[in-house]
């Protein structure tokens, strides 16, 4: 089992990745990477998102736009499944270091627990991947990269980031994900006491990059939402709103 889960989870980064292109030329001080709320409410997902299933998880989360106070927004629908909502892209996060996005949630797990993998499911997270730099690994890891990029036709992500909204962990942990230390999990929200409330979250990307991993980041490669249950085997709905990148430099909420 534990060799499975860890396949599901490379394979879930490794979806992530973007193949390669040029920077884009952002002419903004905002990037709007998931404009939900000018979506329609046509049964399709949004532009530019793809769904991410596994193929050894037989249950998958759905996702739907749904009108919420007359916004237009993602639901997460999700009864011991796990799938994702992701959207390959490519942002410097030298220019663009600030994420916003608004999340709600119906309810947490009790079986959750970011420290083990039998508790590695969460009401709501967004996974910000980095592009994979091999001037940032060793020679043993340039082998396993390469690897994976024979299996998979592309390099995964070097590292990731990931904003969750624990059950029980405090507000502001960041702990390495139980499967790979190359994915740090960061609580921006815990517990239930928010649950049903639509709640804004503001972070640097920048900054929470050095913090967790000691270094600058490479670009951004990819971001996705995901609410997961497979590991509890309990049953969760969430809801996603705009997700924005700003040159904004506020300081990080922790």
């Amino acid at each position: 089992m534990t060799q499975q889960r860890c396949s599901l989870h490379t394979a879930f980064l490794a979806a992530l990745l973007l193949l390669s292109a040029a920077h884009p030329a952002w002419a903004t001080d905002t990037v709007s990477v998931g404009n939900f709320s000018g979506a329609t409410l046509s049964g399709d997902l949004p532009e530019h998102w793809d769904p991410l299933t596994f193929e050894d998880i037989e249950q998958h989360t759905r996702y739907s736009l749904v009108s919420d106070g007359n916004i237009t927004v993602i639901e997460a629908d999700s009864n011991g499944s796990s799938s994702g909502l992701t959207r390959k892209i490519t942002i410097d996060p030298q220019e663009y270091p600030v994420i916003s996005w608004r999340w709600k949630i119906a309810n947490i797990y009790q079986k959750g627990d970011v420290s083990r993998k039998s508790g590695d499911d969460y009401p709501a997270r967004i996974y910000i991947t980095f592009a994979y730099d091999p001037e940032k690994v060793g020679f043993w890891d340039k082998v396993k990269f390469n690897s994976i990029k024979l299996l998979y036709g592309e390099y995964p992500p070097i590292n990731a980031i990931n904003y969750i909204w624990a059950s029980k962990a405090p507000k502001g942990m960041t702990i390495p994900n139980p499967y790979t230390d190359r994915v740090k999990m960061i609580v921006v929200e815990s517990g239930d006491d928010k649950a049903l409330e639509w709640i804004s979250e503001k972070r640097n990307i920048l900054q929470d990059y050095r913090d967790a991993f000691g270094e600058d980041p490479p670009r951004i490669s990819g971001v996705a939402i995901m609410t997961d249950s497979d590991n509890t085997g309990e049953t969760a709905k969430a809801w996603y709103g705009d997700i924005v990148f700003s040159k904004d430099i506020t300081p990080s909420t922790k």
